[in-house]
């Protein structure tokens, strides 16, 4: 009789219905990260959009505008390092309202004194980096209010700040033509600002946040390679998006002859693609396990990438972009269905670093696509070697599968 009603009780266990996502969770803290990361992405590739202005008032060289583009990227992934830290040891709440203050105090400073040469590109792209880093701090702001279960829903749809990126392709390049780019830099305080007042009022700390470590314990998860393996898939899906929402508006510009506005639409076009799937992608991770959805997503971004040095006219593409940033948005939701799962008592510093290893990719795309026009007088190889990182992470990825569904113990209904 124990036997039976045990097994019952297991049984019961097993088929009880999950919790309702809205319910679960904390949906103004979400709604909070969501605008926060949105405002923050926005003009983190700012400097995408306007790269051609730019280029052309400071007579920038291929390589000059790939570093321009490339160096917000770069400091966004080693200040969201920094920011896991802070969220670990502070709270992301509090770790968000000073990382904006620094991005719009950063702006106002560049739209009131000028940026006048290629030197102060990079510097303020130095200071943009602390809008990328909003990576680190948004997501276990809304993660650490949800279940295992919602964990891929939750972190994809904070995570679709990557919507951002699309405010800046659309308006940027005709505002500046309107103003002037320097002023783009000022107005764009003005939403910031009034998103900086909202996050305030909504956001709210988890209150089962982990207890802080010392400083040296932050660093534990480097010593697995499971921490290495995370980082190095994410380095190749958000790296390649925001390498690709950095570089498209000089690729098109460039390539087809666009001018900023229209090529700022195409990059919008391509942009918009991969924001919106990502919280589909951490939903099918849910569904059908973060490795299965990652290895779909691996095979589709290599085939478009690869393709795109042989399309010869913008609706070809264009096409190709789309479906590249289509795949890497689903990649990234389902990166972060992965990392709660193996690292939910580091969640905040494994952000951090798996943030920062992406950030690394698209820092590398970025500026290898302006080096490869310089000096071999076409994009392709660029394109082609990012092609050839996701064929080695889906090749990566097949290596550990099969030990990880083994090794990390799932919570019940949560798939691997």
């Amino acid at each position: 009789m124990t036997t039976a009603s045990g097994t019952t009780a297991q049984a019961g266990a097993r088929t009880a219905p999950k919790s309702n996502f809205w319910s679960s969770g904390h949906w103004p803290t979400l709604v909070a990260a969501f605008l926060y990361f949105d405002l923050a992405f926005m003009v983190w590739v700012v400097l995408g959009p306007l790269a051609p202005a730019i280029s052309a008032d400071l007579g920038l060289s291929a390589a000059q505008k790939g570093l321009m583009v490339a160096v917000p990227t770069l400091a966004g992934a080693l200040l969201r390092v920094v920011n896991g830290l802070l969220v670990d040891r502070i709270g992301p709440k509090r770790s968000g309202a000073i990382s904006q203050v620094i991005v719009i105090a950063g702006l106002f400073s560049a739209w009131a004194m000028g940026v006048t040469s290629f030197a102060g590109t990079l510097a303020l792209g130095v200071v943009l980096g602390f809008a990328g880093a909003s990576f680190a701090i948004a997501l276990p702001l809304a993660s650490r209010w949800y279940p295992p279960e919602h964990q891929g829903k939750a972190m994809g749809l904070a995570g679709m700040g990557n919507s951002g990126t699309v405010l800046a392709a659309l308006f940027a390049p005709g505002l500046a033509v309107m103003f002037g780019w320097n002023a783009v830099l000022g107005l764009a305080c003005i939403p910031l600002t009034i998103v900086f007042v909202i996050y305030l009022f909504m956001a709210k700390d988890a209150p089962n946040a982990p207890a802080p470590k010392k400083l040296a314990h932050y660093f534990e998860p480097l010593k697995t390679a499971d921490a290495w393996w995370l980082m190095a898939f994410y380095s190749v899906t958000f790296g390649g998006f925001v390498g690709l929402a950095a570089s498209l508006p000089i690729y098109f510009t460039d390539q087809f002859h666009l001018t900023p506005v229209m090529a700022g639409y195409c990059t919008a076009a391509c942009v918009f693609a991969g924001s919106l799937v990502r919280p589909m992608g951490g939903a099918l991770a849910d569904r059908i396990g973060g490795v299965k959805a990652l290895m779909m997503v691996f095979v589709v971004a290599a085939l478009a990438l690869a393709g795109v040095p042989q399309a010869d006219t913008l609706p070809a593409a264009l096409g190709l972009f789309v479906i590249a940033m289509l795949a890497l948005g689903t990649g990234n939701g389902s990166v972060f269905q992965l990392v709660p799962q193996r690292f939910s008592a580091e969640i905040g510093v494994m952000t951090g670093l798996v943030g920062m290893a992406g950030g690394i990719g698209g820092f590398y795309l970025a500026s290898s696509l302006g080096f490869a026009k310089q000096w071999t007088g076409s994009f392709a190889p660029g394109f082609y070697i990012f092609a050839g990182l996701a064929v080695a992470a889906l090749i990566g990825l097949l290596f550990v599968k099969s030990q990880w569904r083994r090794a990390w113990g799932a919570a019940e209904g949560v798939r691997i």
